[in-house]
């Protein structure tokens, strides 16, 4: 983790001036910059409709989605590795991810204007995001936190049933809130879970799927303004794309995955005179190095977890939300 994005993440809040900051999973590269300074040329933001996309310029036509699902072999090798440290004892849930090639007729650019999304972010050349799980809210000295665990077609009979019911899928909600909830107690006081394991319906390009989130918050200190890095970096990775413990199941995925996430995983937000609204970047379109497109995906690995089940999960979450 490089210290230097956190020391200016603070600077910046400290000044007042409103910021973008996009953040990589491991801590190591950033793009921090205020608003008035962001060229929509190579940047642009959407989130919970605070934007500097033009909404004057038209939508592009029918869109072609074509997926190259990846190796299965692949993924169960990598699939056996966290299993089998589940099983050691070393982890009690595991966000495991991998690179799922895609063929598209849009662009980018094309892929930002049409995708819905909560927070929407495209850094040029580079990848779009259209995430719907937030990261942190920080509002009137209070950080909330909004882990997003458990997804199912909702096309299915009796699927929103089946999802809260099943209890692999709730045993890893509940490892994810209370990895949250003690993230929370590092930066704020008098944590608690305010609203827990409620469904939400996304629409994609695919299927619509059912997704269940809860909400936890806390009591930040007065002089939180002065150290919103500080809180950034303390809840970092995020909770919800690693899993618990923590600290053990960050080296697991590292033994695992093949593949740098970069910035898929990170985070992203705004920062206005001490309001934070941010996005763990899940849903993420890269380009890749060589032409083409990638979509990077993942899920929860348990002790119940079946190699087939997740890798369509993977498949499952390879979407546009159009």
């Amino acid at each position: 983790m490089d210290r230097r994005i956190f020391d200016e993440i603070n600077e910046r809040a400290r000044v007042g001036e409103p910021f973008l900051f996009v953040v990589s999973y491991d801590g190591n590269d950033a793009f921090v910059k205020p608003l008035c300074d962001i060229s929509p040329s190579e940047c642009l933001f959407d989130f919970n409709g605070r934007t500097n996309c033009d909404a004057g310029i038209p939508e592009p036509g029918p869109v072609s989605w074509s997926v190259t699902p990846p190796s299965y072999d692949g993924y169960e090798r990598a699939f056996n590795v966290v299993k089998s440290n589940i099983l050691r004892g070393n982890s009690y849930l595991v966000n495991l991810t991998c690179q799922v090639h895609v063929d598209c007729n849009l662009s980018l650019l094309d892929v930002f204007r049409c995708a819905r999304g909560k927070y929407k972010l495209m850094l040029s050349g580079r990848f779009v995001c259209f995430s719907p799980e937030p990261f942190v809210q920080i509002r009137d000295g209070r950080i909330s936190s909004f882990p997003m665990k458990g997804t199912a077609p909702a096309s299915r009979p009796g699927a929103l049933q089946s999802l809260i019911a099943d209890k692999k899928e709730a045993a890893e909600h509940a490892t994810i809130v209370d990895l949250i909830r003690n993230d929370l107690s590092r930066v704020a006081s008098d944590v608690v879970v305010g609203r827990y394991r409620y469904a939400e319906l996304v629409e994609t390009n695919v299927e619509p799927l059912y997704q269940t989130s809860s909400c936890i918050t806390g009591a930040l200190p007065a002089d939180y303004g002065n150290h919103i890095g500080d809180i950034i970096a303390a809840l970092l990775p995020a909770g919800s794309i690693t899993g618990a413990p923590k600290a053990k199941t960050v080296d697991i995925i590292r033994e695992a995955e093949n593949y740098s996430r970069g910035f898929y995983t990170g985070v992203m937000g705004l920062c206005d005179h001490g309001q934070v609204d941010s996005a763990v970047m899940i849903r993420f379109l890269e380009q890749s190095e060589g032409g083409g497109l990638v979509f990077k995906a993942g899920g929860g690995i348990t002790s119940r977890s079946e190699c087939a089940k997740e890798y369509a999960e993977v498949l499952s979450k390879t979407y546009l939300p159009i």
